[in-house]
């Protein structure tokens, strides 16, 4: 099918949302009158420059107060809708919104109101202009789209219909199953927004916390359906209004809305993408830095030893068991400090999903490889982190750990080789990853993991920061060996929450937090206030808290097990946890993330 967006979704001048809105794809936009009024370019420009695009406009709104009114003052709508008709002739669009009454003026009186929107239904019908009617949820007498249907069914004009919004619709928790006894042809338009769940006037809610289909708590999906087999025909679109995509950057923002409307039409069988690849593991983490002292450090200290380089790039690789670390030293592109450039998936199809990624507007990096270096395909995710598709030792496929020849020479840590380790208290694998976002493109990025690799969502969290409130979310692939938390900190300015963390997996976190002291690693401090609290939450075995106090770790519990963990001081951008999971326990220690970020912003120059 078709798809389109409202102007009003995207963020700047008429102009530039067009530009977007084309360079993402879009088949055609909704004009919103404020965006037409405000640009320099006169309806015939702004026609030819959507002409130019590739673009049609499909539909010209809103159209308000219009039905149910005094004589006199329907009247006056008469003529100001006229003055629109000729407008949009000059525009090319030939379908106008119009809104039910919110007016004072209205009266509750649905024959009043049919006979209103049939006279304008015969003067559109003279510029060559159909009347699609919304049912606004907070509409004074008409907000539910079964009622709108009625009325315009009792006007009885071939050129009056309705418009449904998924948003008016679900926000109401109307049924959307009797859709499908409206006529497919009098659906003149379909709009579309989803929204997560929250408490709160409609109108308020509608007007800033819309956002793209599959990035809220709206069953969309299941209302396309209905209207599909109802017989609609025309465009998908989308009219979000969201205070974030106001002020993003309209590109970034106009692809993320076009992926939005392609995971919904493959979620309704209307097209079919390639399927799915969903990631079985973490093949690498990688490092970029200008200078690699301080990492190399931190990473002997946690028990992870230098064991190749790449054959042609300044990329050292570092391990132990199934943990992997590139560090990439650059002095020249990377002189803000450490931060995390690229993540190695393990994948059982790295051609499928590098095929996925690019259905779904995520097109395959333009990297340099020399003829020898392993063909990986690369992404980039929201927030500019490289993902690659990875067959780590895999036969007949290739094959990353080939450009890293082995280095030579014996000793643990900054050296070469890995046996010689004390296997209690050793790094096993990366347990997980917590990637903060962009303040701007949080929900951009859940959708991106959730679609594009194939990860499923959790419930979002929301943590305490001494500086504001942090949210999260994570998502991991079936069998939890993938685990991703995405983050958005409390403000878009504030460098700690933009840090990113790697927490690896050990069988003993107390060995492992003994290790790492008595190797010169400096544990991230936690307040003696934790413990007494820790104490008087749980019981532990006599001595157990003291240990922990001792070695800065962190506890915690759910329905499945336990949690115990410690975090290393940040490096640049990067910090790192260690962690033990036992009993099957689930979540990141949630709970403990506000001290943490207290901890990490008391070590901010300037905060001690």
């Amino acid at each position: 099918m078709r798809t389109s967006i409202a102007t009003v979704s995207l963020s700047g001048s008429l102009t530039e949302k067009l530009t977007a809105a084309a360079s993402a794809g879009f088949d055609g936009v909704e004009i919103f009158e404020n965006d037409l009024l405000a640009s320099p370019l006169t309806p015939e420009e702004i026609r030819a420059r959507t002409a130019d695009l590739g673009l049609t406009i499909d539909l010209y709104q809103p159209m308000r107060d219009i039905e149910a009114v005094p004589p006199e003052e329907f009247e006056r709508n008469l003529r100001r809708a006229e003055h629109k008709f000729r407008l949009m002739n000059r525009l090319g669009t030939d379908t106008v919104l119009v809104c039910s009454s919110v007016s004072p003026l209205a009266v509750d009186d649905d024959a009043l109101a049919a006979e209103h929107l049939h006279r304008l239904a015969q003067s559109a019908q003279e510029h060559g202009v159909r009347v699609a009617y919304e049912a606004l949820a907070w509409g004074r007498h008409v907000s539910t789209y079964d009622h709108a249907w009625r009325i315009v069914e009792a006007a009885g004009h071939p050129a009056l219909g309705t418009c449904l919004d998924s948003f008016h619709i679900l926000a109401r928790g109307c049924d959307p199953k009797g859709i499908e006894g409206i006529p497919g042809e009098k659906i003149f338009f379909l709009q579309l927004a989803d929204a997560p769940l929250m408490a709160m006037d409609v109108l308020q809610w509608s007007r800033h916390y819309r956002c793209f289909p599959g990035q809220g708590g709206l069953d969309v999906t299941g209302l396309v359906r209905h209207v599909i087999n109802a017989g609609y025909t025309g465009p998908l679109s989308l009219e979000v209004f969201n205070d974030v995509f106001r002020q993003a950057d309209a590109g970034p923002t106009a692809v993320d809305a076009r992926r939005s409307l392609m995971l919904l039409q493959e979620a309704t069988g209307i097209a079919a993408p390639p399927a799915p690849v969903q990631p079985t593991g973490f093949a690498f983490a990688e490092l970029t830095t200008p200078d690699a002292g301080a990492v190399s450090s931190l990473l002997a200290a946690l028990g992870l030893a230098r064991t190749a380089r790449h054959r042609s790039k300044p990329v050292e690789l570092w391990e132990r068991g199934d943990a992997r670390i590139l560090v990439t030293t650059d002095p020249v592109r990377h002189r803000d400090g450490l931060a995390l450039a690229a993540l190695g998936l393990e994948s059982p199809d790295p051609e499928g999903a590098a095929a996925r990624a690019e259905s779904l507007l995520a097109p395959v990096l333009p990297r340099y490889r020399a003829p020898e270096d392993a063909p990986l395909d690369a992404v980039a995710a929201p927030d500019g982190v490289e993902i690659f598709f990875c067959a780590t030792d895999r036969a007949g496929l290739p094959n990353w750990r080939e450009d890293f020849p082995p280095l030579t020479g014996t000793g643990t840590g900054t050296g070469t080789g890995t046996g010689d380790l004390d296997p209690r208290g050793a790094v096993l694998r990366i347990d997980h990853l917590a990637l903060t976002q962009p303040w701007h493109q949080f929900d951009e990025a859940a959708l991106f993991h959730r679609t594009v690799l194939g990860l499923r969502p959790q419930e979002s969290v929301d943590v305490p920061d001494p500086y504001g409130l942090l949210r999260s979310r994570a998502v991991t692939n079936d069998d939890g060996r993938v685990r991703i938390a995405l983050g958005i900190g409390p403000g878009p300015a504030d460098d700690a929450g933009r840090a990113q963390h790697i927490a690896l997996a050990t069988d003993d976190v107390i060995a492992a937090a003994r290790a790492f002291q008595d190797a010169g690693g400096r544990p991230l401090p936690v307040p003696p206030n934790y413990y007494d609290d820790l104490a008087a939450r749980f019981e532990f075995a006599p001595g157990e808290t003291e240990t922990y106090r001792e070695l800065g770790i962190l506890y915690d519990r759910d329905e499945h097990g336990t949690f115990r963990h410690f975090y290393t001081e940040t490096v640049g951008r990067v910090f790192f946890e260690v962690v033990q999971r036992e009993g099957g326990y689930r979540g990141y220690g949630a709970q403990n993330a506000p001290v943490r970020l207290a901890a990490q912003h008391a070590l901010r120059p300037g905060r001690r």
